[in-house]
């Protein structure tokens, strides 16, 4: 495995966490360097050993770094990319974390120097919590990793990415940037803006108690309420940056919904189980390729560190 010596983790949240967990699960000996906004997040990082060395600035964390992986919001990309532009080494490989690419490809292909390796890429794995403390060496494990190399890229260095991620126990693809927003849309945002919608549309009925709403969330809105936990900066982003693909999902959602929503009120029982049942077969797809389980809780008891 061509590994790399020196990783730099620009945020420090789950999934820069679970990077370094699985990097070292993995007996990785590269050293690593991180930064976060807060001076709480970067002090509780070096303590927990995610890190080698925490520093106050990303452009203080990515120096000597051969990579360099941006795990802040889609908002804060070009920001950062300009600041660590002077700094970064002859041939190291910039990446990121992002659910966004051509937004995040726009905002930091610009200040990439031309002696760098920029190669986005997006981790389909996660969860509701966030900050230092809630990463897990796990996360990645058959997980899918999405690779967008630009026309540009550096063959070479996108497959040594490549193997890095396969490393941490990811499944990776390479796929196309516009695609890959498009595909995000359908399994990612618009699930998380629908669950977003429905523990609003609970908060604003006044007709159903909050003690009620609460008290038999397990009947399904306990889900919606676990997925609308994620962070609010990251996915005002996320809606803010993918425009286009989320709201193509949107509309075809909403006639799906009509279509629904038609059927219950004509009584056409068969449409709906029709409908049901083609839909829980892919729940079956789903658990058949490994990405989730039948167990109680999804699936989703925390995993020992």
């Amino acid at each position: 495995m061509s590994q790399y010596k020196h990783v730099a983790l620009i945020g420090l949240g789950l999934i820069a966490s679970s990077i370094s967990l699985a990097m070292r699960r993995v007996g990785m000996e590269a050293r690593i360097t991180g930064t976060a906004r807060s001076k709480e997040t970067r002090d509780t990082a070096l303590a927990l050993g995610l890190v080698d060395a925490v520093f106050n600035t990303a452009a203080e964390a990515v120096k000597g770094a051969d990579l360099v992986i941006l795990c802040v919001p889609v908002g804060a990309m070009s920001a950062i990319a300009k600041e660590i532009a002077p700094h970064l080494s002859e041939g190291c490989t910039v990446s990121d974390v992002g659910s966004v690419k051509q937004a995040v490809a726009d905002a930091i292909g610009p200040h990439m120097p031309k002696n760098v390796h920029f190669i986005p890429a997006h981790p389909m794995a996660g969860t509701e919590k966030s900050g230092p403390d809630s990463g897990f060496a796990s996360l990645f494990d058959n997980r899918w990793l999405l690779i967008t190399p630009l026309p540009k890229s550096d063959h070479p260095a996108v497959e040594r990415l490549v193997r890095f991620w396969t490393a941490l126990g990811s499944n990776v693809e390479l796929m196309e940037i516009e695609h890959h927003d498009l595909v995000a849309a359908v399994i990612s945002h618009t699930p998380h803006l629908i669950a977003y919608t429905m523990v609003g549309v609970a908060d604003g009925m006044n007709r159903v108690a909050k003690t009620e709403v609460v008290n038999y969330s397990a009947a399904g809105f306990r889900d919606f309420t676990r997925i609308a936990a994620s962070d609010p900066t990251m996915w005002r982003d996320v809606f803010l940056n993918n425009k286009d693909a989320t709201l193509e999902v949107l509309g075809r959602f909403t006639e799906e919904l009509l279509a629904l929503q038609r059927a219950i009120r004509l009584g056409d029982g068969d449409f709906l189980f029709d409908y049901f049942t083609r839909t829980r077969d892919i729940r079956r797809t789903i658990i058949d390729a490994g990405q989730d389980t039948e167990a109680a809780d999804f699936g989703r008891n925390k995993p020992e560190k």
